[in-house]
């Protein structure tokens, strides 16, 4: 009964050693992004929001939506 539970773990074994080192790569590598999936999305957002939030700012015409305000009590010095 011993044999018969560690027989298929050796041969998945001996079959990863039979993959090529680039397939043993990608395979690794999709593992990776498959456990990290949440965090690897978490940092793409922000630097989405980042990239268009600098966009904007850097627009003298959207700068001034930030800075200034449209009728109304100026409280802004500038």
């Amino acid at each position: 009964m011993g044999r018969e539970i560690s027989r298929p773990v050796r041969v998945r074994e001996s079959r990863k050693r039979d993959e090529s080192l680039l397939t043993r790569m990608v395979n690794a590598i999709f593992a990776f992004v498959k456990y990290a999936e949440f965090e690897i999305f978490f940092l793409f957002f922000f630097l989405v929001a980042f990239i268009i939030f600098k966009d904007l700012t850097s627009r003298p015409e959207y700068n001034q939506i930030l800075v200034k305000k449209h009728g109304g009590v100026d409280f802004w010095a500038f």
